[in-house]
């Protein structure tokens, strides 16, 4: 039987990497969502598509008959990404954007609806988390978020309906993807160009004390929501998703500046959002010297300069509190794919550099 899959967010970090495993599955009929066009769809057929625009979700209802299977994996973020995260109108916004494109999804078909959360489920962008961190002790009294709102409209949907819902948590999600508010790989790859520019022979480590956190790959993640979709024990659960092993940044980052072609160096601390964000100048003439199909900073590395700075820790002097979580319960419900997350990084680098994304190693 031919799965109708419909992903919301497909020029994110996790939309993706959904578009790319569904679009290389036989049977799938594949749908993307994105305000803007993905570099590629493998196959998918895309939809530009506002969100927030309820009348624009209607209008593509017909489009969306048939769908089995959605993967709501569309975020909004605003400058000041991580002063944000509590915000009333970024959680009513989100809440309303889920809300939108439901009310033009939910026909008979639909057999699954996959939802992505994350760590601040557990409060860890506001204080130290327990350790490991699992999927029955989020703070959903505690911590305003637009996790819960989207939740509990999913649960309320789901009551007396024949379909299923899934909310993954993946830890740091690394991964190809443009413009993304949460990608450490451009905003990292982009730093590295601008020190070859500078004619530097080593790749400094810009951010600060390392605390010992967890990583998940994106493709691993995009096989983890289409094993959601299809697993009985999956139906209706909450699963964190990591690699499955722990790092602290100063540990990978030689593997870092090795797959950007570079020895490491030492520990100088520089915030990428002050210091690169702005040179606008300089990565035009590297991407004309090198080719790139790559955008502006703007277009190409989204707000995740300043995420990088954030979850790299930049001006900590002290290791932070870790913040790991327990895979066990996914594990235990049937998934079990792992990746060592040096390799991750090295997959993501080399995968930009080959899409001529980034300069060559």
């Amino acid at each position: 039987m031919t799965k109708k899959v419909l992903i919301a967010g497909a020029t994110g970090l996790v939309g993706y990497a959904a578009m790319k495993h569904y679009g290389s599955r036989p049977g799938c009929d594949v749908v993307a969502l994105s305000r803007r066009k993905p570099d590629e769809t493998f196959g998918a057929r895309w939809l530009p598509l506002d969100l927030t625009d309820a009348a624009a979700c209607a209008a593509l209802a017909p489009a969306f008959a048939g769908t089995t299977h959605l993967v709501y994996a569309a975020l909004h973020e605003r400058p000041g990404l991580v002063a944000g995260w509590r915000e009333d109108e970024q959680i009513r916004i989100n809440e309303a954007m889920l809300a939108n494109l439901f009310a033009a999804v939910e026909q008979p078909a639909l057999q699954h609806v996959a939802l992505l959360q994350g760590t601040k489920a557990y409060g860890v962008h506001v204080r130290p988390i327990a350790v490991p961190a699992r999927e029955n002790r989020s703070e959903m009294h505690e911590q305003p978020n637009f996790y819960w709102n989207q939740e509990r409209f999913i649960r309320a949907r789901q009551q007396g309906k024949t379909w299923s819902w899934s909310i993954l948590r993946p830890v740091l999600i690394v991964g190809c993807s443009e413009g993304s508010a949460m990608n450490v790989i451009p905003a990292l790859g982009v730093y590295a160009a601008m020190m070859r520019r500078a004619g530097k022979k080593t790749l400094d480590y810009p951010a600060g004390v390392g605390r010992v956190a967890q990583a998940i790959d994106a493709d691993v993640l995009a096989r983890a929501i289409a094993w959601a979709g299809e697993a009985a024990s999956a139906r209706n659960e909450i699963f964190n998703v990591t690699n499955g092993d722990v790092f602290t940044w100063p540990n990978v980052w030689p593997a870092i500046a090795d797959a950007l072609g570079f020895a490491a160096g030492g520990q100088v601390p520089l915030s990428l959002d002050k210091e690169i964000r702005p040179r606008e100048a300089d990565w035009a003439e590297i991407r004309k010297q090198h080719g790139l199909v790559s955008g502006t900073l703007e277009e190409f590395v989204g707000l995740s300069f300043e995420y990088a700075d954030y979850t790299m820790g930049f001006g900590r002097t002290e290791p932070g509190p870790p913040a790991l979580v327990s895979s066990i319960k996914l594990m235990q419900a049937g998934f079990t794919e792992v990746i060592d997350t040096e390799a991750m990084f090295r997959k993501a680098f080399a995968e930009m550099q080959a899409k001529k994304l980034l300069p060559p190693r």
